[in-house]
């Protein structure tokens, strides 16, 4: 416990419990503007634990994963209701505005001192393991692994949940997609991890509630 609070930089005044009920607070507020990222951020923190633990991580960077992925998509608080919440496509310009996400959300978590060790986290998420992603187009393993890993969780994630511009893909579906982008857009390691997971049905321990069936 002391190695993760000395990680986070906690003061001795607060616990880790106060950083975790921070972290609810915030996503919460996130998740009002949108209904359809409702639980988004908890289960793509779940599942980022989870392939944490598989790959054999240590304590302190499974909970810095753990609340990096809570805190991934906190960005989105900066981009208009109008863009977050349309039912269709995204224009070019709506779409740019939507990219800005991630900086936006480094920019608030580094503000935060408690947040710091999380930054690369939420800045890097979207970033592409072909160097094709954003905001910074880094490649490979210039991309920390607990982004690479968010990045996973959270694209197979959006993939099995209703979105205002289309229904959820189920399982097998979503695996496919992954695999079409393992190594492109993905770490195929990280995919592979996930892979795993799904055929020996680790997932259950998630709350998906109906999204894991068909």
């Amino acid at each position: 416990m002391l190695g993760l609070e000395r990680m986070f930089n906690v003061p001795n005044r607060i616990t880790l419990d106060d950083l975790h009920d921070m972290v609810d607070a915030l996503s919460s507020a996130l998740e009002a503007k949108n209904a359809h990222m409702c639980g988004h951020s908890q289960r793509v923190a779940e599942l980022s634990l989870l392939m944490a633990q598989r790959i054999g991580l240590s304590p302190i960077e499974q909970e810095r994963i753990h609340i990096g992925a809570h805190l991934h998509d906190i960005g989105k608080i900066g981009i208009p209701d109008v863009i977050l919440n349309k039912p269709g496509k995204l224009t070019d310009s709506e779409f740019a505005i939507i990219r800005q996400h991630p900086e936006i959300g480094g920019q608030i978590v580094s503000k935060v001192k408690v947040f710091h060790s999380v930054v690369d986290i939420v800045r890097h998420h979207h970033e592409r393991f072909d160097g094709k992603g954003y905001p910074d187009k880094l490649c490979g393993t210039e991309i920390a692994l607990g982004a690479r890993i968010v990045s996973v969780a959270d694209a197979f994630d959006a993939m099995i949940s209703m979105r205002s511009y289309r229904p959820p893909l189920n399982v097998s579906e979503a695996m496919v997609e992954m695999e079409r982008f393992r190594g492109s857009q993905f770490d195929p390691a990280i995919v592979d991890v996930l892979r795993r997971l799904v055929n020996n049905n680790e997932l259950e321990c998630i709350n998906y509630g109906e999204l894991l069936t068909g």
